[in-house]
């Protein structure tokens, strides 16, 4: 069993052939179009024959009820009744009577020799053993006779005269030129089928390479692709499903672009954050070896500060690992939250954090959907960010509002605010306004967390800042929860 597993693995793959995607559109379109002029030229032919058979059997029927109406009726000479003088009832009749094209009328008298007028394509005399037939005919009948002509259809009725059989009249319809101009026709319909099978072969071949046109650049623009060229855009033109193919692909790379770059920053920041510390802790462990061992006072200070920067790249690397998993989807643990608890129970614990003139500045008793934890976490940060930038005493409020679907909860400081050209870029990783770092040795981490716990949450943090009067971080997030503003997010339908 294992070694037939073994012998199926190893066999080669079937050779398949191989068509792009214009190839197969051509030849779906062709196929369908083939199909579609195939049907066509078969059902007019069918429709042509049907039509032809009901133009015969109607001409037949037409003729013998022009005969039974003679044969009623009286001599148009003596002006009576024919009787039995069936002889004189074919004459009148074939005297009266011209025959359609390729018809043939014959009467077979019991006795007698049979008379028959017509057309060019019906002048031929038919087989002496069925006319043999016709003289002993009790019964109509009808059916088809190959002559020389081809196949001609017939319709024969008996003449009687007080129960005696007299003979029989015939018509006959010869269909070879009525098939051959069917034929004819069908060969005409054929031909136009096979012109616009053609033309719409070429049209289809021209319009599939506009089709896949974009497609191609696509390939093209994908196999240029690579982390340090990022350039590549298709030209989009249109509404079609192709078209969005296209966006889609170029908000793709723009995306990638951004994350490259993001990439690239993230290394080069890290390296130069981590760079320090680790300096500072390879030169104090190389002072530490040197340091007399019964110098306990100046080794206690060498671990202290050694110990003080792996704390600090501990609680970096911490950061960066929750920014990370701030873009899975398990970031959040949402919970009912009731607001103005929130903001109370972080009162509480910022107060022992420095002395600060506290306040809450506004409260509510509304609740929303989201995750506590996350949420203290960036509430926590900001009122941090007010401590780096306010002096002892100074007020820092913590409020929180609801307006329609979303609350606004902010922490609001009087310290001296933030310069203008740093008001987008302090949310960014490794970022520090101008000043800050005589002030705290932060990560620059802190701010680019609160706008994540912020997004998370499909919502956004915002700035309100007042140069040398304090700022404002107002973080709003949907009542109802992350699914519930993409759900209010989708267009109608």
């Amino acid at each position: 069993m294992a070694s037939a597993t073994i012998n199926d693995q190893r066999r080669p793959p079937r050779w398949r052939p191989y068509f792009d995607i214009r190839t197969r559109i051509l030849l779906s379109n062709v196929l369908l179009l083939a199909v579609a002029a195939l049907v066509s030229v078969v059902a007019v032919r069918h429709v042509q024959l049907v039509r032809l058979d009901d133009r015969i059997s109607e001409a037949l029927a037409q003729e013998t009820r022009e005969f039974r109406s003679l044969a009623d009726g009286t001599d148009p000479e003596t002006s009576r009744p024919f009787g039995s003088d069936v002889d004189r009832l074919f004459e009148v009749y074939l005297d009266r009577n011209v025959p359609g094209e390729g018809e043939q009328l014959l009467t077979v008298p019991r006795r007698g020799r049979p008379l028959f007028d017509a057309s060019e394509r019906g002048n031929v005399r038919l087989p002496t053993s069925q006319i043999g037939h016709w003289r002993q005919l009790r019964d109509s009948e009808h059916g088809e006779l190959e002559t020389p002509l081809g196949p001609a259809r017939y319709l024969a009725i008996p003449v009687r005269f007080e129960g005696r059989a007299l003979g029989a009249f015939v018509v006959a319809y010869f269909v070879a030129g009525e098939r051959a101009e069917v034929d004819e026709a069908v060969r005409i319909v054929a031909a136009a089928a096979a012109a616009v099978l053609v033309m719409s072969t070429l049209a289809a071949f021209l319009l599939a390479g506009r089709t896949v046109a974009p497609i191609r650049e696509l390939r093209q623009a994908a196999s240029s692709i690579t982390a340090a060229e990022m350039t590549a855009r298709i030209a989009v033109e249109g509404h079609d499903d192709v078209a969005a193919l296209g966006h889609t692909f170029n908000h793709m790379v723009d995306r990638l672009a951004v994350a490259f770059a993001q990439q690239r920053d993230f290394i080069r920041d890290i390296s130069h954050e981590l760079r320090t510390p680790i300096a500072v802790v390879r030169g104090h462990l190389e002072l530490l070896s040197e340091i007399d061992p019964a110098n306990r006072r100046d080794r206690d200070l060498t671990i202290g500060l050694v110990t003080g920067e792996l704390d600090r790249m501990t609680r970096f690397v911490e950061e960066l690992l929750m920014l990370a998993q701030s873009e899975q989807p398990n970031f959040l643990a949402l919970e009912t939250v009731r607001v103005g608890d929130l903001c109370a129970e972080l009162l509480h614990k910022v107060r022992p954090l420095a002395n600060r003139e506290w306040r809450l500045e506004a409260s509510t008793g509304n609740t929303i959907v989201a995750d506590p934890q996350r949420l203290t976490q960036a509430l926590m940060n900001l009122t941090r960010n007010a401590i780096e930038h306010t002096d002892q005493g100074a007020a820092i409020e913590i409020g929180a509002s609801v307006t329609g679907d979303y609350v606004s909860v902010w922490v609001s400081d009087g310290g001296v605010g933030i310069q203008p050209e740093d008001e987008r870029r302090i949310f960014e990783r490794f970022t520090r306004g101008h000043g800050a770092a005589a002030r705290y040795r932060g990560s620059g981490l802190g701010l680019a967390i609160v706008r994540a716990i912020a997004e998370a949450h499909d919502g956004r943090v915002e700035l309100d800042n007042r140069l040398g009067a304090g700022s404002r971080f107002t973080i709003t997030l949907p009542v109802e929860g992350p699914a519930a503003a993409a759900t209010r997010a989708e267009p109608e339908s």
